[in-house]
This record gives structure tokens, C-alpha cells and sequence, in this order.
């Protein structure tokens, strides 16, 4: 009896820690929420801005936003992919694999503005890109490489051998089986590793104020070499530096980029359970 008590007081402690690690989230979800649901409005989302930002809408940095996760995605999930499998299923000597792992570690704990200065650096600068899409599509890549392989080697790692063996004693080659057993299997993995990635190109700033981002620029951008609005950076610099801008309009910009956040979220969510249920019935 006295076991039973002590589970029970042991669970409705990991239950109450539970609660107070994601109420903070919630709380911080109302809040913009409840600041910011007034300045949401189809001219709001759908125009352009004015006077240096303080009026008219956000659809560049909306437009922009979404560029910047498609290129960005585009450009650096086969990469990713691709050498998540190598380190898997190819690299044959432990001392290069666990070399190759700390460096990537090591990548992932890089604070971003080193990322920023590195792509200012090489694709701004070197390579003459300019400040563009394409720039800030290629150093928020490398920025979220690290997720992307880990998510990768982590998730075929998972896939029991015996569908190894199995595949390999019919007759499959090593790529077939790699490509027709273990990557299915493996796939809802690696989705989750592509909603973060999405989630972290999103939200970071300090990588794109060096490489693509501009605060005011009432036009959509027309190639991959030209200049956009980012809503991240334009919630920074309208928080920041912008004066005379309604408070409301600044938490309608952070409302949205949530809303984008939670958009490519959503798609990747969706397609990571219907592979799950296609898998498991």
C-alpha cells in the first residue's frame, strides 16, 4: 500500500513539472495572442508597408519568410539527408563516424551571429552574391545542417537490422534497401528534424540581418539575388529602432511569424502521421 502511495505521489510529481515547463509557453501564446489579434486584418496581411514601416501591412516579410524556409529547405535537406545516410549506413570506421559526429555537435552549438558573419564573409562578400535570398538561404543551411544529419542518422539508426538482413538475403542491393525499406521507415524521423529546422530558420535573426534581410522595402523581391523583408528581423527593428508605430502592430508581426511557424509545422506534422499510419495501419 505504501508502494502504491509513493508511485502516486511520484507521478503527480512529474505531472505538476510537467505542467510548469510548458505553462510558460502557453502564457507567452495568450500573450501575443491577446496583443496582437487586433492588428490582424486582410489589409494588414495583404499590403504593403508605409511611412519607414510605421503604417500599411507586412505581406514582403510574409512573402519574404516563406522564400527564405522554401530556399533554405530546398537547397540543404538533400544534403542533410545524404549524409545522415552515409554516417548510418556507409561509414565503415568508428574513429572517422565519432570524429564526424563532434564536429557536427560542435556545429549545432555555434552561436548564430558566427553563422552570419561567416555567410557576410563567403557569400556577400567572396562569392558577390550581395545581400539575398540566396545568401541568407545558404547560411541559414549551413546553421541547420547539423539538425537535419542528426535527425537523419538518428531515425535510420532506429530501424531494426533484421530489415537490414532481410532486404540484403532477397537479393536487394544496398542502396535499394536503403531507399525502399529503411528511408520509409525512417522518414517520420526525419520530418521531425525538418520541422525544427523550419522552425529555427524562422526565428533567427541575427544570421539575415548580414545576409538578406531588409527592414523597409515595399516590393516583393523578383529574383533569388535580390534583397526581402523577413518578419523576424521586422519584429526586431520595429521593437527596437521604429518610432511613433502602434504598439499593436508589433504583436501582430510576432502573431504572424507564429502563425507561419505553425503553418509549415502543420504540413510537416500532417505528412509525418499519415506516413506513421500508413506504416502501422
Amino acid at each position: 500500500m505504501k508502494e502504491i502511495n509513493k508511485e502516486k505521489i511520484v507521478f503527480s510529481l512529474f505531472a505538476i513539472i510537467s505542467i510548469l515547463a510548458i505553462l510558460p509557453v502557453f502564457l507567452i501564446i495568450i500573450y501575443i495572442i491577446f496583443q496582437g489579434w487586433q492588428a490582424l486584418n486582410l489589409s494588414f496581411i495583404f499590403s504593403f508597408p508605409s511611412r519607414g514601416g510605421r503604417e500599411g501591412g507586412i505581406f514582403p516579410a510574409i512573402v519574404g519568410t516563406f522564400l527564405l524556409i522554401a530556399f533554405t529547405m530546398l537547397l540543404f535537406m538533400p544534403i542533410g539527408l545524404l549524409a545522415g545516410v552515409y554516417l548510418s549506413e556507409f561509414a565503415s570506421k568508428k574513429l572517422v563516424k565519432e570524429l564526424v559526429r563532434i564536429a557536427i555537435w560542435n556545429l549545432g552549438g555555434v552561436p548564430s551571429i558566427v553563422y552570419g558573419l561567416f555567410g557576410l564573409s563567403l557569400f556577400v562578400i567572396t562569392l558577390r552574391l550581395g545581400s539575398s535570398l540566396i545568401s541568407g538561404a545558404l547560411t541559414l543551411g549551413i546553421l541547420t545542417l547539423p539538425i537535419i544529419i542528426s535527425a537523419t542518422e538518428e531515425a535510420l539508426r532506429m530501424v531494426p537490422n533484421d530489415y537490414r538482413e532481410g532486404s540484403i538475403a532477397l537479393g536487394a542491393t544496398k542502396w535499394q534497401m536503403i531507399r525502399t525499406v529503411l528511408f520509409p521507415y525512417a522518414l517520420p524521423g526525419i520530418l521531425t528534424g525538418a520541422i525544427i529546422s523550419m522552425g529555427r530558420i524562422a526565428g533567427e535573426t541575427a544570421p539575415i540581418i548580414l545576409t538578406v534581410a531588409a527592414f523597409y522595402l515595399p516590393r516583393l523581391p523578383k529574383t533569388p539575388f535580390d534583397e526581402t523583408m523577413v518578419l523576424s528581423y521586422h519584429v526586431f527593428i520595429t521593437a527596437t529602432q521604429v518610432h511613433e508605430i502602434r504598439e499593436e502592430m508589433i504583436f501582430g508581426s510576432v502573431l504572424m511569424l507564429m502563425l507561419v511557424v505553425f503553418f509549415f509545422y502543420f504540413i510537416a506534422i500532417y505528412f509525418r502521421n499519415r506516413l506513421i499510419k500508413r506504416r502501422w495501419g
